[in-house]
């Protein structure tokens, strides 16, 4: 099932679909044909064999004349997926047929490692034809770290946060995003913050929690308002959770000191229930339960 990430990822190349010629001549150094309009089209890849495929978007450049010089079968990956080695080159073979022009497959793929997968030329048998899909990776998104080139160029500062959110530059590479989410309309901001922050690890989420906060207390307003409130949010969220966490252990605690002084033995079964238990209520019973009980079933009754 689609991610939210696969999701925002794919939408940003929906509404913006002229960053797909571009990011390939900019980044990945290929010769665009010349085109004044790049269109977003059916993504559905029916073929005379009875199977659908459906690529994650289908683009065409037109020229001026609008004749069309050029397909983009665009996907984004977030995860190795064997099966697509083979649905790939469909989509090329079927999208190549039906409009006559030449077609290429772009990938997204924002983790390192799936990027270096998805760049493997297909060989579709013998070595006597190939597919070679071109992937937007870590290794060609720079790391966008000034804040006025974010606010710039704020898709690709997305996704260079989301491709080097991690890494050694990772606080300031996602600064900047952030501050370039400014110019976008809160419900296009938010998305993309979502997009940041659910591929940000543990520790890159607390560096920049600290640094968001750290500027709003220097009074410095570089982030939009909602970020502060989200992270904020998450914040409050994560102590009230580690309380209500730490409750449920330590009824847990008392439970299983009191069958063991009672002498109450449990079965793996009794012992996985009672750690499965998330209910502070019925623990509190169990634990009353105790008292009188000659088996640990009567205890859980």
């Amino acid at each position: 099932m689609p991610t939210l990430e696969h999701n925002a990822l794919v939408e940003m190349f929906r509404e913006h679909p002229a960053l797909a010629p571009r990011f390939l001549a900019t980044l990945l150094r290929v010769e665009v044909p010349p085109h004044a309009a790049v269109a977003v089209v059916e993504s559905s890849l029916d073929q005379l064999v009875p199977v659908e495929f459906r690529a994650d978007l289908v683009l065409e450049l037109r020229d001026e004349n609008d004749a069309l010089v050029l397909a983009i079968v665009l996907e984004v990956q977030r995860d190795v997926d064997p099966d697509k080695k083979y649905s790939w080159p469909a989509y090329v073979a079927a999208v190549r047929a039906r409009k006559r022009v030449g077609t290429i497959v772009l990938v997204v793929a924002p983790d390192a490692g799936v990027a270096a997968w998805a760049a493997e030329t297909i060989d579709l048998g013998l070595g006597r034809g190939h597919v070679a899909p071109l992937v937007l990776g870590p290794a060609v998104v720079p790391e966008i770290t000034d804040p006025a080139e974010a606010e710039k160029e704020t898709e690709l500062a997305v996704l260079s946060a989301v491709a080097h959110g991690n890494g050694p530059s990772g606080p300031t590479v996602v600064q900047a995003a952030l501050a370039g989410l400014g110019r976008l309309d809160q419900a296009h901001a938010m998305v993309y913050f979502q997009l940041i922050w659910n591929g940000l690890r543990e520790p890159m989420r607390q560096a920049v929690e600290a640094l968001v906060m750290e500027r709003q207390s220097e009074g410095e307003a570089t982030f939009p308002p909602f970020v502060q409130r989200l992270i904020d949010r998450g914040i409050r969220e994560g102590e009230l959770k580690g309380m209500r966490e730490g409750k449920l252990e330590g009824k847990r605690d008392t439970l299983l000191r009191l069958l063991a002084r009672a002498g109450l033995v449990l079965t793996e079964d009794e012992s996985a229930r009672i750690q499965a238990c998330t209910d502070v209520a019925t623990l509190d019973r169990w634990i009353e339960n105790v008292l009188g009980a000659k088996t640990a079933t009567e205890v859980l009754s």
